[in-house]
């Protein structure tokens, strides 16, 4: 009886962490990200393998190289958004998952991957509520709206403001919020002009 009971086990947990690499994999495509696992099959074997120490450790890493780069190159970039979505998402109840969601869209936003900056803000807001620097995700995911060469959506970039202010009327983001909304819609000379009249 306990011989089967482990085999019950076994098949659970190897189906639990199917799923949640379909989770992810789901959210990719419905998003339609790219997906930066070149072998979905070595990520599948990494959820069985990895532990949340390991994953620090490799977010940790890849977060070293990218602070001592002059510049970013692709597959620098592409090897720490992994780290830093693996780190994220199997080890979520650690305290620095939601600052690697903001850096992975940081790097994803620094190679021109705005879909994937915008999936991973999301993800940062809405499931760490209480994190202290929420009203920092919100705001970059209202500039991601802002700029018109990457997710041109002003609608959506003022109501992320309005919110900042609204929510966190203390912060340097609801502040910083107000300055964006003064600025809101206008051209780069436009802004330009504006700025040298003060």
């Amino acid at each position: 009886m306990n011989f089967f009971f482990k085999i019950i086990f076994i098949v659970f947990l190897f189906y639990s962490c199917n799923n949640s690499v379909k989770v992810i994999e789901e959210e990719v495509q419905a998003n339609n990200v790219p997906n930066n696992n070149a072998n979905q099959n070595s990520q599948k074997k990494d959820t069985l393998i990895l532990n949340c120490d390991e994953y620090k450790k490799l977010a940790l890493k890849s977060d070293s190289i990218l602070l001592k780069a002059i510049e970013i190159n692709t597959f620098d970039a592409n090897k720490a958004i992994k780290d830093f979505t693996n780190f994220s998402y199997y080890c979520h109840t650690d305290s620095l998952a939601p600052i690697y969601l903001i850096k992975t869209a940081q790097v994803a936003r620094s190679i021109n991957n705005f879909k994937q900056a915008q999936v991973v803000l999301e993800r940062c807001i809405r499931n760490y509520p209480l994190f202290k620097d929420k009203p920092a995700a919100m705001f970059l995911l209202a500039q991601l709206y802002d700029e018109a060469n990457e997710l041109n959506n002003e609608t959506q970039a003022e109501q992320l403001y309005q919110e900042i202010i609204q929510d966190y009327p203390k912060s340097t983001w609801a502040k910083n919020a107000k300055g964006a909304l003064k600025f809101l819609g206008k051209s780069d000379e436009e802004i330009i002009k504006e700025l040298n009249k003060k």
